[in-house]
């Protein structure tokens, strides 16, 4: 019997050469082609690296990207549900293989009286066990459709988390740069006071020399207050960025190392930002990959769906035995087995079956549609960031040079000052715009780090495995 029912099994599975439902294709994206934006002499069209933080060259950043990575709770949660999508392919995959139950029971039971023939025993024990065993014979490939779903949401999950990888990094750069930036906008808030510092002595000295009027000691006291005003919200801003570091890297604010908080001077890139091509965007993009393994997977349920249209052909077996007392529970006699198919088939009304396959095929329709934006919204978002860092670059280049320009008239107009040339609102004016041009300068030196790292999450690298 043994022998007869493997060979049943494997006869079935030779059937399951066919599966109802579309065969996936992936789906046409746009052929490769240099980005609009690579033009600029701040990028360059070699290919995009992957660990992109080395760049910056600076062994404080790289640890606390390591840290990140290693202990971030979006990550883990991200881990936890691919170690889900695993768990329900290994569910589906299961489903290829024979199902085995094995059941065992012992009642004890009591009669009437007046149900008992006389000389026969009221009470007695059953003992009762067995083996099943089924297999669904796969011939119109639902089994095979439901794991190639399990397996396209087991490759989103992955990519899902491959996304998070690439957010909480940018996210970690990000926050180290603004506590540099801001270190660095402190610095020039700071010097600007000193600056009206001495301003405020000068003018207060001549003032007591009568050579200035108590009106220009009020107005230089004034705008040096002003300046120092912006130095408490700076100082908040830096804290901020602080404790959102610490978060990103798994610590409490109060665990965050002394050597980042000391951390004063940004990290600046030495070459320009390799930025590859749109096909190799695509690529890796894991955003991307995870619209088209959806795709995928949302594709294979349709045909789930449609095999529920034809008839499930389920082979079964058991072996078991019965007995009254545990000394025949081995017995030859007790033995008893079945072998048999299992036909089962909704028709002739399967409305509801072609309802579900309509629904699975608006699933598909929608999951490609997603994909589709997907892709265009990846080169929307590259190009719209190496738009924003070029011109930042530019507009940074700019500021520096107003703010050369601001500092030599700040220059000249003391000069001419002690001179008797210039009268003191002159001077004021210009120490007033050396102080925004410094405040400017510091701001747009900001702004291009944060584009940077703008572009460098378009880009979608650091996810894969450590290079070099």
């Amino acid at each position: 019997m043994t022998r007869n029912f493997i060979a049943l099994l494997l006869g079935a599975s030779a059937l399951t050469a066919c599966a109802a439902g579309p065969d996936y294709k992936v789906p046409a994206t746009p052929t490769a082609a240099p980005f609009i934006g690579a033009a600029s002499p701040a990028v360059s069209a070699a290919a995009a690296q992957d660990r992109w933080w080395t760049l910056y060259n600076d062994p404080l950043l790289d640890s606390l990207v390591g840290d990140a990575l290693a202990a971030n709770t979006d990550l883990r949660v991200a881990v936890a549900r691919i170690e889900k999508a695993r768990a329900s392919l290994r569910g589906a995959k299961s489903d290829r293989l024979p199902q085995t139950s094995l059941g065992a029971s012992a009642v004890r039971s009591r009669t009437s009286a007046a149900q008992s023939l006389p000389g026969i025993d009221r009470e007695n024990t059953i003992y009762d066990g067995g083996l099943d065993i089924s297999y669904e014979v796969d011939l119109f490939g639902r089994v095979k459709r439901g794991v190639e779903a399990a397996r396209g949401d087991y490759a989103a999950a992955q990519a899902d988390a491959d996304g998070v990888r690439v957010a909480v990094i940018a996210d970690t750069v990000r926050a180290y740069l603004d506590v540099t930036a801001t270190a660095e906008r402190l610095a020039v808030a700071q010097r600007t006071v000193d600056l009206l510092d001495q301003s405020v002595r000068i003018t207060g000295a001549r003032f007591d020399a009568g050579r200035s009027d108590r009106l220009d000691v009020i107005r230089v006291t004034t705008l040096r207050e002003q300046q120092k005003a912006a130095i408490p919200a700076l100082l908040a801003d830096r804290d901020a960025a602080l404790f959102r570091l610490a978060t990103l890297t798994g610590r409490t604010p109060q665990d965050l190392p002394d050597t980042v908080r000391a951390a004063i001077r940004t990290p600046q890139l030495s070459l320009p930002i390799p930025v590859g091509d749109g096909q190799a965007l695509l690529a890796r993009r894991p955003d991307v990959r995870a619209a088209e393994r959806r795709l995928a997977a949302d594709t294979a349920r349709i045909g789930v769906a449609t095999a529920d249209l034809y008839p499930r052909i389920t082979l079964g077996g058991s072996i078991g035995t019965t007995a009254l007392g545990g000394g025949n529970l081995f017995g030859g006699g007790p033995l008893n087995w079945v072998l048999g198919p299992l036909i089962s088939w909704a028709f002739p009304n399967q409305k509801a079956i072609r309802a579900r396959i309509g629904s699975a095929e608006a699933d598909s329709a929608a999951a490609l549609a997603t994909f589709d934006g997907t892709v265009l919204q990846a080169l929307e978002e590259t190009e719209r960031s190496l738009s924003a860092y070029s011109h930042a670059i530019e507009r940074a280049q700019t500021l520096s040079a107003a703010r050369d320009e601001a500092a030599r008239a700040a220059r000249i107009s003391l000069a001419r000052q002690r001179e008797g040339q210039i009268d003191f609102l002159t001077v004021l004016d210009a120490q007033r715009t050396l102080a925004a041009s410094e405040a400017d300068l510091a701001t747009a030196t900001r702004a291009v780090s944060f584009a940077q790292v703008d572009l460098f999450r378009a880009l979608g690298g650091g996810w894969g495995k450590p290079n070099g």
